[in-house]
């Protein structure tokens, strides 16, 4: 699957423009708390697909309400590249042999990594896990970035209503 990122990291350049802006705040100022952002987003992603959860029966929940939480990390994942002056204009992904639980484990394990040395190879390495659970939930790209883009009008009407 071939992720074409260039529109998405020019819209999340935009956003973070406008939140900086309404906050005053910048990237270095909020480089914590977006990657804690985004482990914390990547939690209410794995609870939304509830592959973790041995001890119950009860399915995942809706595609769109998976889809919407995958969005919110992405945001967060792109937010975290443009900080770091990272142009990635695609990124190409593979499916591999792991579970879903075995790929949302790696994926906090390499944002604490890139947390620690922020490197474009560490940045991918995030990156492309992430996207990784999207073949794990058979879910395209384009589905993806449908999520992204809804999401993205609800953070723009969350800061026009002092969110």
């Amino acid at each position: 699957m071939i992720c074409d990122l260039t529109d998405l990291y020019n819209k999340q350049r935009e956003l973070d423009a406008e939140i900086a802006s309404n906050h005053r705040i910048s990237y270095q100022t909020t480089r914590n708390k977006r990657t804690l952002a985004l482990l914390v987003e990547l939690g209410e992603f794995a609870n939304a697909t509830r592959t973790f959860k041995y001890w119950s029966n009860k399915p995942s929940e809706s595609k769109e309400r998976v889809l919407d939480e995958f969005a919110d990390g992405l945001h967060f994942l792109l937010s975290l590249g443009i900080d770091q002056g990272f142009n990635v204009d695609s990124i190409e992904v593979n499916d591999d042999d792991n579970t879903l639980t075995d790929n949302l484990l790696r994926t906090y394990e390499l944002t604490s990594i890139f947390y620690s040395n922020q490197t474009l190879e560490n940045y991918l390495s995030m990156f492309i896990s992430y996207l990784r659970a999207l073949y794990k939930l058979g879910y395209s790209w384009e589905e993806a970035k449908a999520a992204y883009y809804s999401k993205l009008q609800e953070n723009y009407n969350r800061q026009n209503n002092n969110y």
